[in-house]
């Protein structure tokens, strides 16, 4: 009786380590194919056009990256509204680590300003930061202002001109938030370009103007303009005499624009913690730091997490400045 027992329960234990060893043979060829990862060329989508500070720095640090994996990365243009064609070509790809989307601070603002075919925070995973910049304040080196201070003590006389690129960007929305903080009688008005808003601030038409760096280097250096103040945290290498917005009397003001790289929802983790890792190790080349620290940004990687939590922390605030500076949206 106990023999008859024993032979079904010995049957189906063979039965399970059977079903187990096809299991494990079949799922053989997936894991040798994601331990080679990567095995053929990386697309990384860029959603600025050629030549931007954008595209120049993930050009130096994908040449990097690319020897570090051992496979070509192909950076490819595709500007567009609010980053949606690019955004769009990351997620009509194939959800294999093979193409990937850049992100920036713009893109936390588009979560807001437009209403995307896609959900920018749960369509996407996080990879890591890439790079950091500061905005400048800049003034006529010819004029008047010769700090902020001089700005604040104007604007108590009479209403100030703040002068951006176009409603809605990273240096249009740093003005409100400047205005807003500062308690400042002032105007933003918007321009077409950068040239455009220079052209204004030499001319007279505006006070003030904001901006990267990296997009007015040429004329910081020549003395065309002049350097009021910088939007980070602290002072930043390129920079170093410029002061922070905070210190020179707006304090808790804080502007910091960044690029990030992201990869379409359902990419396989292992894969994502592969690029983080050897995109951190990039970062960290001495090389890499002093050829983006000239160009006027900050090499800077990050855990998945910390990416993560630094993408919805930026899309609540420029939301509220958006909300603030009443600025129409596609969403209302």
């Amino acid at each position: 009786m106990l023999d008859c027992v024993s032979r079904p329960r010995t049957a189906r234990r063979w039965r399970r380590a059977a079903f187990a060893a096809m299991l494990s043979f079949a799922m053989a060829p997936l894991q040798a194919q994601e331990d080679k990862y990567p095995d053929q060329p990386i697309k990384v989508i860029v959603p600025f056009g050629v030549g931007g500070l954008a595209d120049i720095s993930l050009r130096l640090v994908t040449q990097k990256l690319s020897e570090r994996l051992g496979q070509q990365i192909v950076v490819e243009n595709k500007p567009g509204a609010g980053g949606v064609v690019a955004a769009n070509a990351v997620l009509a790809a194939p959800r294999d680590g093979y193409t990937l989307a850049v992100f920036a601070n713009g893109t936390a603002i588009s979560k807001t300003l437009f209403k995307l075919p896609y959900d920018p925070v749960t369509d996407f995973e996080p990879i890591s930061t890439v790079a950091y910049f500061d905005l400048v304040l800049l003034a006529n080196a010819k004029g008047p202002l010769r700090s902020l201070s001089d700005l604040l003590a104007e604007g108590k006389k009479r209403q100030v001109v703040l002068g951006t690129i176009n409603p809605g960007s990273t240096q249009n929305l740093s003005a409100e938030l400047f205005k807003s903080m500062a308690g400042l009688n002032a105007m933003v008005v918007p321009f077409k370009s950068t040239p455009e808003v220079l052209t204004a601030l030499l001319r007279g038409d505006i006070d003030v103007m904001f901006e990267s760096y990296a997009a007015l280097k040429g004329a910081i250096t020549s003395g065309q303009a002049r350097v009021l103040a910088a939007t980070g945290t602290s002072r930043s290498a390129w920079l170093p005499d410029a002061p922070t917005v905070a210190e020179s009397g707006v304090p808790g003001y804080e502007v910091a624009g960044w690029n990030a790289l992201f990869a379409a929802a359902g990419t396989p983790p292992s894969r994502l913690d592969r690029l983080n890792a050897a995109i951190n190790e990039v970062l960290r080349e001495p090389t890499i730091r002093k050829r983006l620290e000239e160009l006027g940004t900050e090499a800077k990687g990050s855990t998945r997490d910390e990416l993560a939590a630094i993408f919805k922390r930026d899309i609540a605030k420029w939301a509220d400045v958006i909300r603030k500076a009443g600025i129409p949206t596609q969403q209302n």
